[in-house]
C-alpha cells in the first residue's frame, strides 16, 4: 500500500529535497505550509519539478488545533518536523517567535499526533547548534549541549521533548541532530549561499566584494540531498533513536570561500571584507559532528564532499543570474 508522509516546512531546502526523495519511493507526500497573504512560495519545489506531485496543507507550528485537524484528514504513516525559524541571526531579533516556533512549536505537533494517530513515526529535525559552547572536541549523541543562541536553545527544548513523547507516551519519534548541511536551494541569508551567490554576482560583474562577518568559525558542512536520505532513514527502523547526521570533517568559512572563488578563477583576498556588525553576539567557534551511529545503525554515510557541493551551488548561481539578465 501507498504510504503517506506529511512534512512541515515542506517549501524549505531540507523540505523539498525531502519530499523528492519520498515521492522517488512512492509515496504520497503532503506538506504543511504557513498560509499569509501571498501565495505559498513553492519556488524549491518547482526548481526540482515535483510541485505539481505534492499537496499543500494551510497549517501553522502553533496552532494545535489546526494541526489536530490536519493529522486526522492527512493520516500520515509519517511526519518529518522540518519547520522552524531557522535563521540564527534572526533569533536574536525575534527571540519569543523563535521559542514559539522553534521550540513550543514541536511539542504542538507531538500533541497532535498523539491525539490523532498515536501509531504514526515522527522525526524531529534537531541541530548542531544545540552543542553550542562545545563540550567535546567531536560531537555525539551523548556530548552535552551548551546553547549559544535564541535559535539553538528553542532547538534544545525540541529536542528534549521530542524524547519525552517517545519516553512517556511510547511514540516512535527520533530526533536527527544534523549538523550545517547546504545546497543550491540553500536561502540567501546563510552564509553559505551568501557567499556562493556574491561569488557569483562578482564573476558576473554584479559585485565587488564579499562581506563577512567571523571567517574561522569551523562547520562541519554536508549536502542535504545526503542528510533527508538520514531522516528517511530513521524511521524505518524498529525502534526510535536520536542520531548524529554529519560528515565528520570540518572547514573554516575562510576555506570555505577560498573554494567558490577558485572554482570560477577569482582570488578570494581580492573581493573578501572583513565586517566587525557581521559578527554574532555568541559565536559558536566550531562543530564537528561524529557520525559513527548513524553509520553504525542506519548504514548511513554522506556521499557529497565540501567541494563538489561549493562548486554545485556556485554553478547554480551562475546560471541563475544568467537567467535573470536574459
Amino acid at each position: 500500500m501507498t504510504r503517506t508522509a506529511l512534512i512541515t516546512g515542506i517549501t524549505g531546502q531540507d523540505g523539498a529535497y525531502l519530499a523528492q526523495l519520498l515521492l522517488s519511493k512512492g509515496y504520497s507526500v503532503h506538506g504543511l505550509a504557513r498560509r499569509s497573504s501571498t501565495a505559498v512560495n513553492t519556488a524549491r519545489l518547482k526548481w526540482l519539478g515535483i510541485e505539481n506531485d505534492v499537496r499543500i496543507v494551510d497549517g501553522d507550528l502553533t496552532d494545535l488545533s489546526g494541526l489536530t485537524r490536519t493529522m486526522r484528514d492527512v493520516r500520515p504513516d509519517e511526519v518529518y518536523n522540518l519547520a522552524a525559524q531557522s535563521f540564527v541571526k534572526s533569533s536574536w531579533q525575534q527571540p519569543i517567535l523563535t521559542g514559539n516556533v522553534t521550540g513550543i512549536g514541536v511539542t504542538n505537533v507531538l500533541e497532535a499526533l498523539r491525539l490523532e494517530i498515536p501509531e504514526a513515526r515522527f522525526y524531529q529535525a534537531s541541530s548542531s547548534e544545540m552543542y553550542g559552547l562545545v563540550q567535546e572536541p567531536v560531537q555525539s549523541e551523548t556530548t552535552p549541549f551548551h546553547p549559544r543562541s535564541p535559535y539553538a536553545v528553542a532547538k534544545v527544548y525540541g529536542h528534549w521533548i521530542t524524547v519525552n513523547y517517545r519516553e512517556s507516551f511510547g511514540l516512535h519519534a527520533s530526533s536527527g541532530i544534523l549538523f550545517n548541511h547546504e545546497s543550491p536551494l540553500r536561502g540567501i541569508e546563510f552564509v553559505t549561499r551568501k557567499v556562493t551567490d556574491t561569488v557569483a554576482r562578482i564573476k558576473k560583474g554584479l559585485a565587488r566584494e564579499l562581506r563577512l562577518g567571523n571567517i574561522d568559525a569551523r562547520r562541519d558542512w554536508g549536502h542535504s540531498r545526503d542528510y533527508v536520505r538520514a531522516m528517511w532513514l530513521m524511521l524505518q527502523q524498529d525502534q526510535p533513536d536520536d542520531y548524529v547526521v554529519a560528515t565528520g570533517r570540518t572547514t573554516t568559512v575562510r576555506d570555505m570561500c577560498r573554494i567558490a572563488f577558485e572554482h570560477v578563477g577569482l582570488n578570494m583576498d581580492d573581493h573578501l571584507v572583513i565586517d566587525p556588525d557581521l559578527f554574532r553576539p555568541a559565536e559558536v567557534e566550531i562543530l564537528l559532528g561524529n557520525p559513527a551511529k548513524a553509520k553504525a545503525k542506519l548504514g548511513w554515510e554522506a556521499t557529497i564532499s565540501l567541494e563538489e557541493m561549493i562548486r554545485e551551488m556556485v554553478d547554480a548561481d551562475l546560471a541563475r543570474h544568467f537567467a535573470a539578465r536574459r
